[in-house]
Protein backbone atom coordinates (compact mmCIF):
# COMPACT_ATOMS: atom_id res chain seq x y z
CA UNK A 1 0.00 0.00 0.00
CA UNK A 2 3.11 2.57 0.70
CA UNK A 3 4.59 1.74 -2.62
CA UNK A 4 0.95 2.71 -4.38
CA UNK A 5 0.39 5.80 -1.88
CA UNK A 6 3.97 6.75 -2.82
CA UNK A 7 3.24 6.30 -6.41
CA UNK A 8 0.12 8.46 -6.79
CA UNK A 9 2.29 10.76 -5.25
CA UNK A 10 4.66 11.02 -7.97
CA UNK A 11 1.11 11.35 -10.59
CA UNK A 12 0.78 14.44 -8.42
CA UNK A 13 0.18 16.79 -11.65
CA UNK A 14 -2.23 19.83 -11.77
CA UNK A 15 -1.05 21.12 -15.06
CA UNK A 16 -1.39 17.92 -16.49
CA UNK A 17 -5.36 17.05 -15.14
CA UNK A 18 -6.09 20.81 -16.46
CA UNK A 19 -4.98 20.21 -19.96
CA UNK A 20 -7.11 16.75 -19.86
CA UNK A 21 -10.13 18.76 -18.49
CA UNK A 22 -9.37 20.93 -21.40
CA UNK A 23 -9.10 18.01 -23.89
CA UNK A 24 -12.61 16.49 -22.86
CA UNK A 25 -14.16 19.83 -22.52
CA UNK A 26 -12.58 21.06 -26.25
CA UNK A 27 -13.67 17.96 -27.87
CA UNK A 28 -17.50 18.05 -26.63
CA UNK A 29 -17.78 21.32 -27.63
CA UNK A 30 -15.99 21.37 -30.62
CA UNK A 31 -18.41 18.17 -31.92
CA UNK A 32 -21.49 20.17 -30.57
CA UNK A 33 -20.81 22.85 -32.07
CA UNK A 34 -20.08 21.31 -35.81
CA UNK A 35 -22.93 19.96 -35.83
CA UNK A 36 -24.68 22.89 -35.17
CA UNK A 37 -22.97 24.91 -37.60
CA UNK A 38 -23.30 21.97 -40.57
CA UNK A 39 -27.32 22.04 -40.29
CA UNK A 40 -28.82 24.98 -38.07
CA UNK A 41 -32.40 23.52 -39.46
CA UNK A 42 -33.18 21.80 -36.61
CA UNK A 43 -30.96 24.00 -34.30
CA UNK A 44 -33.15 27.04 -35.07
CA UNK A 45 -36.61 24.79 -34.93
CA UNK A 46 -35.35 23.91 -31.69
CA UNK A 47 -34.43 27.27 -30.33
CA UNK A 48 -37.79 28.72 -31.50
CA UNK A 49 -40.40 26.18 -29.69
CA UNK A 50 -38.70 26.69 -26.59
CA UNK A 51 -39.49 30.48 -26.59
CA UNK A 52 -35.78 31.90 -27.34
CA UNK A 53 -34.63 34.07 -30.00
CA UNK A 54 -33.75 32.33 -32.94
CA UNK A 55 -30.60 34.18 -33.49
CA UNK A 56 -29.05 33.23 -30.20
CA UNK A 57 -29.01 29.38 -31.87
CA UNK A 58 -26.58 31.06 -34.09
CA UNK A 59 -24.22 32.51 -31.16
CA UNK A 60 -24.65 29.11 -29.34
CA UNK A 61 -23.80 27.23 -32.59
CA UNK A 62 -20.34 29.34 -33.12
CA UNK A 63 -19.95 29.95 -29.67
CA UNK A 64 -19.66 26.38 -29.07
CA UNK A 65 -17.49 25.71 -31.78
CA UNK A 66 -14.58 28.29 -31.30
CA UNK A 67 -14.82 27.66 -27.27
CA UNK A 68 -14.39 24.21 -28.13
CA UNK A 69 -10.75 25.18 -30.58
CA UNK A 70 -9.93 27.68 -28.27
CA UNK A 71 -10.30 24.83 -24.75
CA UNK A 72 -7.84 22.38 -27.18
CA UNK A 73 -5.21 25.17 -27.51
CA UNK A 74 -5.83 26.67 -24.09
CA UNK A 75 -6.36 30.32 -25.13
CA UNK A 76 -9.10 32.49 -23.37
CA UNK A 77 -9.90 29.62 -21.67
CA UNK A 78 -11.20 31.54 -18.98
CA UNK A 79 -13.91 33.54 -20.97
CA UNK A 80 -15.03 30.62 -22.70
CA UNK A 81 -15.93 29.04 -19.92
CA UNK A 82 -17.98 31.49 -18.47
CA UNK A 83 -19.79 31.70 -22.06
CA UNK A 84 -19.93 27.78 -21.91
CA UNK A 85 -20.97 27.88 -18.46
CA UNK A 86 -23.70 29.91 -18.91
CA UNK A 87 -25.07 28.47 -22.43
CA UNK A 88 -25.10 24.92 -19.99
CA UNK A 89 -26.69 26.17 -17.35
CA UNK A 90 -29.93 27.75 -19.72
CA UNK A 91 -29.78 24.22 -21.48
CA UNK A 92 -30.39 22.43 -18.37
CA UNK A 93 -32.64 24.60 -16.87
CA UNK A 94 -34.72 25.34 -20.32
CA UNK A 95 -34.55 21.66 -21.90
CA UNK A 96 -32.98 18.78 -19.55
CA UNK A 97 -34.35 20.00 -16.34
CA UNK A 98 -37.82 19.04 -16.14
CA UNK A 99 -36.69 15.42 -17.43
CA UNK A 100 -35.15 14.76 -14.40
CA UNK A 101 -31.03 13.96 -13.65
CA UNK A 102 -30.73 10.92 -15.53
CA UNK A 103 -29.19 11.12 -19.17
CA UNK A 104 -31.25 8.39 -20.36
CA UNK A 105 -34.23 10.04 -20.27
CA UNK A 106 -32.68 13.34 -21.71
CA UNK A 107 -32.14 14.96 -18.19
CA UNK A 108 -29.99 17.28 -17.15
CA UNK A 109 -26.88 15.14 -16.65
CA UNK A 110 -24.74 15.56 -19.23
CA UNK A 111 -25.32 19.98 -19.32
CA UNK A 112 -24.35 19.09 -15.67
CA UNK A 113 -21.05 17.89 -15.87
CA UNK A 114 -20.52 19.84 -18.60
CA UNK A 115 -21.62 23.26 -16.58
CA UNK A 116 -19.13 22.45 -13.93
CA UNK A 117 -16.20 21.55 -16.07
CA UNK A 118 -16.41 24.85 -17.86
CA UNK A 119 -16.38 26.75 -14.38
CA UNK A 120 -13.15 24.80 -13.38
CA UNK A 121 -11.52 26.16 -16.44
CA UNK A 122 -12.82 29.39 -15.58
CA UNK A 123 -11.53 28.94 -11.61
CA UNK A 124 -8.01 26.94 -13.50
CA UNK A 125 -7.23 29.06 -16.50
CA UNK A 126 -5.24 27.27 -18.93
CA UNK A 127 -2.48 25.36 -16.84
CA UNK A 128 0.97 25.26 -17.84
CA UNK A 129 0.44 22.93 -21.01
CA UNK A 130 -1.61 25.50 -23.22
CA UNK A 131 -0.94 28.10 -26.00
CA UNK A 132 -1.18 30.50 -23.72
CA UNK A 133 1.40 29.65 -21.58
CA UNK A 134 3.90 29.77 -24.53
CA UNK A 135 3.04 32.67 -25.33
CA UNK A 136 3.26 34.30 -21.60
CA UNK A 137 7.11 33.26 -21.87
CA UNK A 138 7.90 35.19 -24.66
Amino acid sequence: MNGLHAMMHRLHNTDLGILFLRIALGVVFLHAGYLKVSDMTPVLAGFGSLGIPVWLSYVVAYAELVAGVALLLGIFVRYFGIVLAVIMFVAAVKVHFANGFGLQGSGYEYTFVLFFGSLAMVTFGSGKYSLAALLRKK
